[in-house]
């Protein structure tokens, strides 16, 4: 059955879907980041909730938001597919989980504030990290949480450098499109790294708040010497990420 539903076009046009508006999201939160960093009056967060209410705003993003709901799904689906048969080992089945069960969540981000109920990603990570710290061997549990968004920026970075990126398609994208996504990888995995350093902060100071999520990464960025640079070349790096989620569309392996 799972090799059946692997199979349908349906499916893997959603798939493609949703990679397109993994470039539309990263678009926005490029946009709003090169916003903050030279003050142009963004007031969306820099991160996933930022993108989304920004859509949310109007009818057309609204529509968007819809389309969204259904390719995260489709490609949330197919990445669990691929972790149910899937040959590899089990790091590669690992891996195919952790991606589905992220688009997954982002499908249902996007259901939420195309139905406008929608909530910000830095005040969830700080209730999360909250919660976390509730818990017996809390400030242990947020420290891991820490260590693997720290080790997910590194992957990125190495994935980038390395173009391990090119046997995600079905062929070569083009010298250009090669350059953006490596400088896409790098740019992102540079902000997941401080964005896994707030969570140390967090567990170390007990302070669930210092976990903002990306649009802390951000503005913690911002106030580090020529900080205004750094967040703009991340801003950057997150639009040749979203050049590249289009060329993924059309090229992946699906």
């Amino acid at each position: 059955m799972a090799r059946r539903a692997e199979n349908q076009d349906a499916l893997l046009m959603a798939a493609r879907v949703g990679y397109a508006i993994n470039g539309v999201l990263h678009l926005l939160i490029g946009w709003i980041a090169l916003s903050l960093a030279w003050r142009l009056g963004a007031s969306e967060s820099a991160d996933q909730s930022g993108a989304l209410g920004a859509l949310a705003s109007n009818t057309f993003g609204r529509f968007l938001l819809w389309v969204a709901v259904v390719g995260w799904l489709g490609l949330g689906l197919w990445h669990l597919l691929q972790a149910v048969l899937s040959r590899g080992e089990v790091k590669d089945r690992l891996k195919y989980a952790a991606k589905g069960l992220t688009y997954l969540a982002l499908a249902w981000l996007a259901f939420a504030f195309a139905r406008g109920t929608g909530s910000s990603s830095s005040q969830q990570t700080s209730d999360f990290t909250a919660s976390l710290m509730s818990q017996p061997f809390g400030t242990a549990l947020v420290i891991l949480v820490g260590l693997v968004t720290v080790g997910v920026g590194v992957y990125h970075i190495h994935k980038g450098w390395k173009r391990k990126f090119l046997a995600d398609l079905q062929e070569q994208p083009g010298e250009t499109v090669e350059k953006l996504a490596r400088f896409g990888y790098i740019a992102k995995g540079v902000a997941l790294i401080v964005v896994g350093g707030l969570f140390g902060i967090a567990a170390l100071e007990n302070d669930p708040d210092e976990a903002t999520g990306l649009d802390g990464a951000l503005k913690t960025l911002l106030e580090a010497p020529a900080g205004q640079w750094i967040v703009t070349l991340v801003a950057l790096g997150f639009i040749a990420f979203a050049v590249y989620s289009f060329v993924r569309a059309k090229k992946a392996r699906v």
